[in-house]
């Protein structure tokens, strides 16, 4: 095995390291979340470190392939806050909802960005003012990403909106709300999207 085999690896083998498909494996490297360079032939090379430095970010267990088909009827949420005591609010009122959801928190945008590839939520709750990678980058990472589709995406933010557009605004169909979490609001969104998904079932 060459030194270059040693510290680098195919997307394939990135993605099997990481318990995850090669789709997602993608996205990450697109993202910039695995570091990696392209091959004069035009082939992804991943730096076996940068998995390395994932798989220690990110410790929860990788979720079982089936259980998404076994909870069909069930909602996945995002919430991606960096507020510790607010996420643990989101958890608590939403929990109080008795709906069917499962909720998956993130404490800032490359968490998020994990969450997305890893659990694939139907509706993605974000702050837009974060460490590290924003809501606005985490928000404009998947815009142009296929995990967006079927996917929307709703931001809870304490910026105005002269400031978010001041900082290159959102996608379209991106819903935006002030602080307070008008957690009424979102109750009716999810509402709205369980009854859609009870239609197609």
């Amino acid at each position: 095995m060459s030194q270059a085999t040693t510290i680098y690896c195919t997307t394939r083998e990135a993605a099997e390291m990481l318990g995850v498909s090669l789709r997602t494996a993608q996205l990450w490297t697109e993202s910039g979340l695995l570091e990696a360079w392209k091959t004069e032939g035009g082939h992804r090379r991943i730096s076996r470190a940068s998995v390395q430095r994932l798989l220690a970010r990110e410790k929860a267990p990788y979720p079982d392939p089936g259980v998404a088909e076994r909870r069909i009827a069930r909602m996945k949420i995002l919430v991606v806050e960096d507020d510790s005591v607010l996420l643990k609010l989101y958890k608590t009122v939403i929990a109080g909802w008795n709906l069917p959801l499962d909720v998956i928190t993130a404490g800032n945008g490359v968490e998020g960005l994990i969450r997305v590839g890893r659990d694939t939520p139907d509706l993605m709750i974000t702050d837009l003012s974060m460490p590290g990678m924003d809501g606005f980058e985490l928000i404009h990472s998947l815009a142009t990403s296929s995990f967006r589709e079927g996917m929307e995406i709703v931001v809870v933010t304490g910026l105005d909106a002269a400031d978010v557009e001041a900082r290159g605004g959102l996608p379209d169909g991106v819903r935006v709300f002030p602080k307070p979490v008008p957690f009424a609001e979102l109750r009716a969104i999810v509402a709205a999207m369980l009854e859609r998904r009870a239609s197609y079932l």
